[in-house]
């Protein structure tokens, strides 16, 4: 049977997620600095350290403090690590489009969101050729799309040339039930990359537990 951790001692994801705030609000810190906030020893905080970094939430590089003396390691939040933390992002953009159409009507939001299109698909074209087949083409996309957290499956239709992209999560889902505009953005957006016939068949914004597009 395992020890139990004795009294007072921090469990190792509360500590990390302690070392992950810290970072965060103090920014750039130093092992020995990180293990002093934490009340840990020197080298279980770089035991910590070692499994944020593996996961990809921090990062460490070398910096002179004030910019003279001598360098020293310290830590700070990847970009992964940042998004750990609650964003207001969605609150935001739901605010702005609010105000595009208050000033400037709801075909100013279309417009928006169309000039959004013009640009992604200006990305993606590079990587979905059209002489690609299908489904690899389907495949690349939802790997871009797993990038931007819509945890994407792809599935095809028996042994014909027909796939399904299913997204499990909707990043937007905030915007998106407010404005639909988004979700048929989307699907454009779909056409236009893929360069075949897109249909939807589920949606998450209106309740259901999937976004699900019939592609071919």
């Amino acid at each position: 049977m395992s020890a139990l951790p004795a009294l007072g001692t921090p469990m190792p994801e509360r500590t990390k997620s302690r070392l992950l705030e810290f970072v965060k609000r103090y920014g750039p810190l130093t092992a020995q600095e990180l293990a002093q906030r934490l009340e840990v020893s020197v080298p279980a905080a770089r035991r910590h350290l070692g499994d944020l970094q593996g996961q990809e939430l921090i990062v460490c590089r070398t910096e002179r403090p004030g910019g003279r003396g001598r360098p020293q390691h310290v830590f700070t939040l990847t970009e992964r690590g940042e998004a750990t933390f609650p964003k207001s992002y969605s609150t935001l953009c739901v605010d702005v489009l609010r105000h595009i159409e208050s000033l400037f009507g709801g075909d100013a939001v279309l417009r928006v969101l169309d000039a959004r299109n013009v640009e992604l698909a200006g990305r993606l074209s590079s990587e979905l050729p059209t002489h690609l087949p299908l489904g690899e083409r389907v495949q690349a996309l939802a790997a871009r799309l797993d990038e931007q957290g819509f945890d994407t499956v792809v599935e095809q239709d028996g042994t014909s040339d027909v796939w399904y992209l299913v997204e499990r999560n909707c990043p937007n889902l905030t915007v998106a039930r407010q404005y639909p505009q988004l979700c048929g953005s989307e699907l454009t957006l779909y056409l236009q990359v893929l360069d075949a016939p897109v249909q939807r068949d589920r949606r998450i914004a209106c309740g259901q537990g999937e976004c699900r597009y019939r592609i071919g």
